[in-house]
C-alpha cells in the first residue's frame, strides 16, 4: 500500500509483456467505483495463442511446475466482431467483469501521470507542468503553471503530483532518467502561478489543512537512499519550515514514508523496512497536534492503515498463516489488541494493493501469478471476485521437490524444433518483489527473430506472497539457487533449447543468483548479461556471515570454465557501487586466466565486459547504448546474425 493504487489496471504493469503504464489519479471521491472504473479503461485488442501442448509426461514422482506460455505471432490490432451493448440496467461491477471477461487479451495505453483535483487535470505535457479542466482534457487547450526546463536539469519529468485541498497549492516531485535524485517544487495557483519554493531529495510528500485553514505540505528528506527525516512547511504570509523529528527511526535500516488515508482523514507516517513496520496518524484537521502511535513495531509484523468512519482498516500478517489479512479497530483504539480480523487472503496470495471507498474495500491480489480484484461490501461483509487476467496453465516437469515453482515461457507459434531456439531466462528472487515482465521493445524484437523468453519465478522474489519471499531470503537464499537450476535443466528436458544456446539476463539484486550460478553450474549457460548487479557482498557487507559466503558471487569465483559475461554498471550507482563490480570483474578475470593456463592450447577463453555507463541512477530502462551493447553480445556469443534484429529494434527506438 506505498503507492495508492488510482487504477486497478495499474497492477498489470509488471505482470506480463506488452502491458504499458496505465493512467495514475489522485485519491477519488467516494462514488461508485466500478463506474468510474469501468469508464477509464482504454482497450487495444491482441491476440495471445497459447503454445505449450501435449508435452510428454514424466514419472508421478516428477513435480509439476506452472507454467505460462504465450505466443507472439499474431500481435496484430484485432476488430471486435458483433459487439453487443451491455444493458444499461447491468450492475456496474458486472460492467467491468463483462468487459474484461469477453476481452482478455489486451494493451493499454501509456499515459502520464496525472492528478484530478476539484474541476481540473493536472499533468505533464511536454517539458511543463499543466493544468486543463477535467471536460477540456482531451483537448490542447491547458493552463502552464511552470516550466520544467527552469530547474536546468537534462530530461526532466514529473515522477509524482499533489494538490493542496483548497487548490492555493501544486506540489510536484521531478526527476531525470539518470539519477535517482529529485526536487519538489512548490507552485502558487493564481492568476499568475509561480514557483514559490524548492525541496531537494524529497521522496514522499502530502498536503494536509489545519484548523485556521493553512495549506500544510508534510514531506519526506531523502539523504543516501533513505529516508529518516519527516518535515513540514506551510507557504505564503505565515511561511515556514521545520523538521519533524519525534518518530525519527533510531536504526539506520528504516524507512519513512508518508501516506493520507483515502478520506483525507489522516496523515500516516509510515517507519518500516521489508520485515516490520510501525505507523503513528497525524490528525489531518489538527496536524500541529503530536501524531498518535498505532502500534508499536514487532518483530516480523508488517502493517499498513487506512480509514473509513472512524474505523482502521489495517492490512497485515500479524498471526498464522503468514500471508496478509484484512483486520480493523476504531480509530480511537488502534492497539494491536483490539484489530478484529475482517478478510483472510488464500495462502501464496500477494496483495498488490488496497483503496478504500465509501461503502465498499478494493483489494488487488495475485494468485497463481494470475491477477484478480476482490471487492468488500463494508455494510454486508459481502465478498465479489473479478479475475483481471485470464491465462491458461500448461504443467511442466522436474525432479521431486515438495512445492510449486511457476516459470512464464514466451516463444513463436510457428516456431520448430525449439531446442535449437536461443534462449534467454530472466530471473530476480529477492525483496520480495516480482520478477518484471513488463512489455520492452527488445524482448519483442527477440521473440520475432526465434528467441525464447523464459522468466523464473524463484523463492524470495514476492509472486506468491510473504511467505514464497521468506523462503528465499537471508539463511534461505540458496533456495532460490537450488529453484534456478532447476528451471533452466526443466526447460533443457522439455526440449526448450540446449545449454550452448542458453543465456541468462538479471538486474541489480538478481545478479546475487545468476553469479552465484556461474560458480556452481557453469555449464548450463553459454552467456550472461548483468546490469547493475550485486556481485560482491564481501564488499557491500564488509564480508558476510558464513551462509552469505555459501553463495557469495565475488568469493565463490574459481578457476573453471565460465561462461560469456557482459556486466553494464553507472558511475555514480548509490545502491550498488561500482567498486564491488570491477573487484568482481577482475577476480573473475584472473580465474579464467589461472584455468586456462591449466587447459592447455586451443582453450576458448570466454568474453568477459564491463561496460561503465556514465550517470547516477540505479537503472536507465531506455538507454539505446545498452540495450545494443547487450544484444549485440548475446548474438556474437551464440553466433548469431543480428542484422535483421537490429533493423527491427529501430523501429521502436529512436536512434
Amino acid at each position: 500500500m506505498q503507492q495508492k493504487t488510482k487504477l486497478f489496471l495499474q497492477a498489470l504493469k509488471y505482470s506480463i509483456p506488452h502491458l504499458g503504464k496505465c493512467m495514475q489519479k489522485q485519491h477519488l471521491n467516494h462514488y461508485n467505483f466500478a463506474d468510474h472504473y469501468y469508464n477509464r479503461i482504454k482497450l487495444k485488442k491482441y491476440h495471445l495463442t497459447k503454445c505449450l501442448q501435449n508435452k510428454p509426461k514424466i514419472s508421478e514422482l516428477a513435480r509439476n511446475i506452472p507454467s505460462r506460455s504465450f505466443s507472439c505471432k499474431d500481435l496484430q490490432p484485432v476488430k471486435q466482431e458483433n459487439e453487443k451493448p451491455l444493458p444499461e440496467n447491468m450492475d456496474a461491477f458486472e460492467k467491468v467483469r463483462t468487459k474484461l471477461e469477453t476481452q482478455p487479451q489486451e494493451e493499454y495505453e501509456i499515459i502520464n501521470v496525472e492528478v484530478k483535483h476539484g474541476g481540473f487535470v493536472y499533468y505533464q505535457e511536454g517539458c511543463c507542468l499543466v493544468r486543463s479542466k477535467d471536460e477540456e482534457a482531451d483537448n490542447d487547450n491547458y493552463e502552464v503553471l511552470f516550466n520544467l526546463e527552469e530547474l536546468k536539469l537534462d530530461q526532466p519529468f514529473i515522477d509524482c503530483i499533489r494538490v493542496a485541498p483548497d487548490e492555493k497549492y501544486v506540489a510536484a516531485k521531478i526527476r531525470t532518467e539518470d539519477s535517482e535524485a529529485s526536487t519538489c517544487v512548490i507552485i502558487k495557483l493564481s492568476d499568475q502561478p509561480v514557483m514559490e519554493v524548492s525541496f531537494p531529495n524529497v521522496s514522499s510528500f502530502e498536503w494536509v489543512k489545519d484548523e485556521e485553514d493553512e495549506d500544510v505540505l508534510f514531506y519526506t528528506f531523502q539523504r543516501n537512499l533513505r529516508c529518516h527525516d519527516v518535515y513540514r512547511a506551510t507557504f505564503g504570509d505565515n511561511k515556514r519550515n521545520e523538521r519533524f523529528t519525534q518518530k525519527r527511526p533510531k536504526v539506520l535500516d528504516y524507512f519513512v514514508f508518508l501516506y493520507l488515508t483515502k478520506d483525507s482523514r489522516f496523515l500516516t507516517i509510515n517507519i518500516m523496512n521489508k520485515t516490520t513496520s510501525e505507523v503513528w496518524l497525524i490528525d489531518g484537521l489538527s496536524p500541529w497536534d503530536p501524531p498518535v502511535l498505532i502500534q508499536k513495531r514487532i518483530h516480523g509484523v508488517l502493517y499498513y492503515v487506512e480509514h473509513r468512519d472512524d474505523e482502521l482498516y489495517i492490512l497485515t500478517n500479524v498471526g498464522e498463516p503468514t500471508e496478509f489479512k484484512l483486520m480493523r479497530t476504531a480509530a480511537d483504539t488502534p492497539a494491536i489488541m483490539n484489530w478484529d480480523l475482517f478478510f483472510t487472503m488464500k495462502r501464496n496470495t500477494k496483495v498488490i494493493d488496497l483503496d478504500m471507498f465509501k461503502d465498499h474495500c478494493v483489494l488487488f491480489l495475485k494468485h497463481s501469478n494470475l491477477l484478480y480484484v476482490n471487492v468488500i461490501g463494508l455494510a454486508d461483509d459481502s465478498v465479489r471476485s473479478l479475475k483481471l487476467l485470464h491465462v491458461e496453465w500448461y504443467p511442466l516437469y522436474c525432479p521431486p521437490v515438495m512445492f510449486l515453482l511457476p516459470m512464464t515461457v514466451f516463444h513463436k507459434t510457428d516456431s520448430e524444433d525449439l531446442q535449437k531456439k536461443p534462449l534467454l531466462i530472466h530471473v530476480y528472487g529477492a525483496y520480495g518483489m516480482d520478477l518484471k515482465m513488463n512489455f520492452r521493445p527488445e524482448r519483442r524484437v527477440l521473440v520475432d527473430d526465434g528467441w525464447i523468453l523464459a522468466y523464473c519465478h524463484v523463492r524470495g522474489g514476492g509472486e506468491l506472497g510473504l511467505q514464497w519471499h521468506a523462503d528465499g531470503r537471508l539463511t534461505k537464499k540458496l533456495n532460490g539457487l537450488a529453484d534456478l537450476e532447476a528451471c533452466i535443466k526443466t526447460l533443457h528436458g522439455q526440449g526448450f533449447s540446449q545449454p550452448s544456446l542458453t543465456t541468462l539476463t538479471a538486474f541489480s539484486a538478481g545478479g546475487v543468483l545468476a553469479g552465484a550460478l556461474c560458480n556452481s553450474n557453469p555449464e548450463l549457460l553459454r552467456a550472461v548479461t548483468l546490469e547493475v548487479s550485486t556481485l560482491c557482498l564481501y564488499c557491500l557487507w564488509n564480508g558476510g556471515g558464513n551462509y552469505i559466503k555459501r553463495y557469495c558471487p565475488y568469493q565463490n569465483i574459481k578457476p573453471q570454465h565460465y561462461p560469456s559475461v557482459h556486466i553494464t554498471a553507472y558511475e555514480n550507482d548509490e545502491r550498488v557501487p561500482l567498486k564491488g563490480i570491477v573487484s568482481y570483474t577482475e577476480k573473475l578475470k584472473e580465474a579464467i586466466s589461472e584455468h586456462a593456463k591449466d587447459t592447455g592450447e586451443g582453450y576458448q577463453a570466454p568474453n568477459i565486459i564491463l561496460d561503465i555507463q556514465p550517470g547516477g541512477n540505479h537503472v536507465i530502462e531506455d538507454s539505446h547504448k545498452k540495450i545494443t551493447a547487450q544484444i549485440k553480445f548475446l548474438y556474437e556469443e551464440l553466433g548469431l546474425d543480428s542484422t535483421s534484429v537490429f533493423e527491427d529494434l529501430k523501429k521502436y527506438l529512436k536512434f
